[in-house]
């Protein structure tokens, strides 16, 4: 038995057990949240984030090397969709109705519901957006015109945002996110927040529009990278979107 093989079983069984459903397959867990899988759906930039789980936008091998696909299927049928599963509940329990309030109002009122609210209405949030930001690391995209100005002036250079970026998730102790947001006062700011917080909740000390993401809980990167959460992070920015990130910078500006 290769340790390779055993570390892959061994995770599997973790993630199992990690508050997930036991003997669903992943095409069931993705049912329970309104989802089918499609890898050549994408959603469209100007829709906000709905409630249930949308499809991923790529097959779960298209981020190798940088993220696995043995990962990306794990992330996206048992803890994403989870989250998906566990905010419908939240929703019905606490009557939200979801045809008047957006998610994105929701997590702007978050501190108004309960923990179980909090934790999954974020945690559908990002993951919802992270599956957007990444793409196919063999096409090259860089940022726009509009976005590069906007890092020049607020961090110097490319290099000064990804130190600043690579060190807020290197640095955030436990599970948690780092993020790249666009500030009240229209500037490019790198802030992290803990768990499945973001910094369109009122309860965030940083406050914002996630512009793009990153999630460096351990079952993002661990099967893969183990321990070496730095690796992940840098690989991580071979299978960033700018195209997305572009647009997304564009509508928010």
């Amino acid at each position: 038995m290769s340790k390779h093989s055993f570390t892959r079983r061994d995770f599997l069984a973790t993630a199992g057990k990690a508050g997930m459903v036991a003997g669903l397959s992943g095409n069931a867990l993705a049912a329970l949240a309104g989802n089918k899988l499609h890898s050549d759906h994408r959603i469209s930039l100007p829709d906000p984030i709905p409630y249930k789980q949308d499809p991923l936008p790529y097959a779960y091998g298209a981020l190798e090397p940088s993220i696995d696909a043995l990962t990306m299927e794990i992330h996206y049928t048992k803890h994403a969709a989870t989250y998906a599963k566990n905010l419908a509940e939240a929703v019905e329990a606490e009557h939200v109705d979801t045809g008047k309030t957006t998610l994105e109002e929701l997590l702007g009122s978050v501190s108004k519901y309960s923990a179980k609210m909090r934790n999954n209405a974020g945690g559908h949030y990002n993951h919802s957006l992270f599956w957007q930001l990444m793409g196919s690391p063999g096409k090259m995209t860089m940022p726009s015109p509009a976005l590069d100005a906007a890092i020049q002036k607020d961090f110097g250079s490319m290099d000064n945002l990804k130190t600043k970026f690579n060190d807020a998730g290197k640095t955030r102790f436990g599970s948690g996110w780092a993020w790249v947001i666009l500030t009240p006062d229209k500037k490019l700011a790198v802030v992290s927040t803990p768990n499945q917080d973001n910094t369109l909740m009122d309860i965030s000390e940083a406050k914002g529009q996630p512009l793009f993401g990153l999630d460096v809980w351990e079952h993002a990167y661990y099967l893969k990278y183990q321990n070496k959460r730095p690796d992940y992070i840098t690989a991580w920015w071979n299978v960033l979107n700018w195209d997305f990130v572009n647009k997304r910078y564009a509508q928010l500006i």
